[in-house]
C-alpha cells in the first residue's frame, strides 16, 4: 500500500511538473523552426524604403526583418510564405503580466496542446484581419494560459510572426461593470460563437479550460489589435482538414455533447506503458533482491543499492507515466 500510494504521488509530480520537461524540449524546437522561417522571410521578401540621397532605385529595397519591428511599425512582410501545417511553429506570443512567453504552434490536437498553444486552424493567423484563436493549458504541459484569469481590460498580449510584431489590448467583457471591468468570460464547451468572425473585428482570442484541472467550461480572454493587420495567409490543405479532427471536437465541443470527454485517442500508448512499466518493476525487484543480503536496515550497502536504483528506475518510470497519461481521459 505504501508502494502504490508513492507511485501515485509521483505520477500526479509527473502530470504537474514532469509533463512540461517534454513541453520545454518541443519549445526549444519550436523556437528553431520560427527562427528559421524569420531567416528565411528576411532573405527572400523584400519590401520598398525612402530613397536617400545619392542612392539609385535598385538600391532601395531592404529585406524586412519582423522580428525588429516595434508594434506600431509592424507591417505585412512582402512575398509569399509556405503555409504552416498542423505542427509547424507559427509565431511568439508574450503576456508580460502573467509571465507568458511561448512559441505557438499550429493546431489545436491534444499532441499540439503539450508543445505550446495552439492556433485554431479554422480562424485567422494572429495580426491578421478577423478573430484569431489560441488555446493553452492552464495545469500541466508548463501551463501557459495558468494566470489568464488575472488579465483585465487594458492588459498588453504581444504576438510575434512572420508579419511582424503586433499588439492586443484585452476588452472589457459585455455586460460588466463600468467600474469594476472584467476581462474574461465563463463559457460552456458548446458555446463555439467565441471562434466566431465578427465583422470589422481584429481580436484575438485565448481559450482554456476552466475551472484549473477541470474541463467543464471555458475560460476565454479577447484581446482587441492596436495595430494594422497584416495581410491574410493563406491556410495549407492540412490546417484545413484539421478543423474536423476530433481533438478540436472535444475542446469545443462542437457536437453538443455534453461536457463528457473521450477516452483519449492514442490507444497506441498501451504497449508502451505496459512494457515501460514492466521494465520499472524489474528495476526495482532487482535492486530489492540485492539489498536483501544485507539483512539489516542500519547496514549502509542495502542503502547505497537503492540510492543507486533510484535514477536508473525513474528513467522508464518517466516514459511509462507518459503514456499512462495518454491512455487516461483527455485534459485541456
Amino acid at each position: 500500500m505504501i508502494a502504490s500510494g508513492a507511485l501515485i504521488l509521483l505520477f500526479v509530480t509527473y502530470q504537474l511538473w514532469g509533463t512540461g520537461i517534454r513541453t520545454d524540449a518541443s519549445q526549444k524546437n519550436l523556437q528553431n523552426q520560427f527562427q528559421k522561417a524569420q531567416a528565411d522571410a528576411k532573405g527572400n521578401t523584400t519590401a520598398p524604403k525612402a530613397t536617400l540621397p545619392g542612392e539609385s532605385a535598385a538600391d532601395t529595397t531592404s529585406t524586412n526583418a519582423p522580428a525588429a519591428s516595434g508594434p506600431s511599425d509592424a507591417k505585412p512582410a512582402t512575398g509569399d510564405f509556405p503555409a504552416p501545417k498542423p505542427g509547424n511553429a507559427i509565431g511568439q506570443i508574450k503576456i508580460p503580466k502573467i509571465g507568458v512567453d511561448f512559441f505557438m504552434v499550429e493546431g489545436v490536437d491534444l499532441s499540439y496542446l503539450a508543445e505550446g498553444p495552439g492556433h485554431f486552424p479554422g480562424t485567422p493567423f494572429p495580426g491578421q484581419v478577423g478573430n484569431a484563436a489560441l488555446a493553452g493549458h492552464r495545469t500541466t504541459w508548463k501551463a501557459p494560459f495558468n494566470r489568464i484569469d488575472e488579465l483585465v481590460p487594458g492588459d498588453k498580449i504581444q504576438v510575434t510572426t512572420i508579419q511582424g510584431d503586433f499588439t492586443y489590448e484585452v476588452m472589457a467583457q459585455p455586460g460588466s461593470s463600468p467600474d469594476a471591468p472584467i476581462g474574461n468570460k465563463i463559457v460552456s464547451p458548446a458555446q463555439t460563437e467565441i471562434l466566431d468572425q465578427p465583422p470589422g473585428q481584429n481580436s484575438l482570442t485565448l481559450m482554456a479550460c476552466n475551472p484549473k484541472y477541470s474541463a467543464a467550461q471555458r475560460i476565454v480572454v479577447v484581446g482587441k489589435l492596436v495595430d494594422q493587420p497584416a495581410a491574410t495567409t493563406e491556410k495549407s490543405a492540412e490546417s484545413k482538414a484539421a478543423v474536423n479532427s476530433i481533438d478540436q471536437q472535444q475542446l469545443i465541443n462542437e457536437a453538443g455533447s455534453g461536457n463528457a470527454l473521450s477516452i483519449s485517442a492514442q490507444p497506441e500508448a498501451r504497449g508502451p506503458a505496459i512494457i515501460f512499466s514492466l521494465i520499472a518493476a524489474v528495476i526495482w525487484l532487482a535492486a530489492w533482491f540485492l539489498a536483501r543480503r544485507w539483512d539489516s536496515w542500519h547496514r549502509w550497502q542495502k542503502w547505497a543499492v537503492y540510492a543507486v536504483a533510484l535514477p536508473i528506475f525513474l528513467v522508464p518510470l518517466f516514459f511509462a507515466f507518459e503514456n499512462i497519461n495518454h491512455l487516461l481521459p483527455a485534459g485541456y
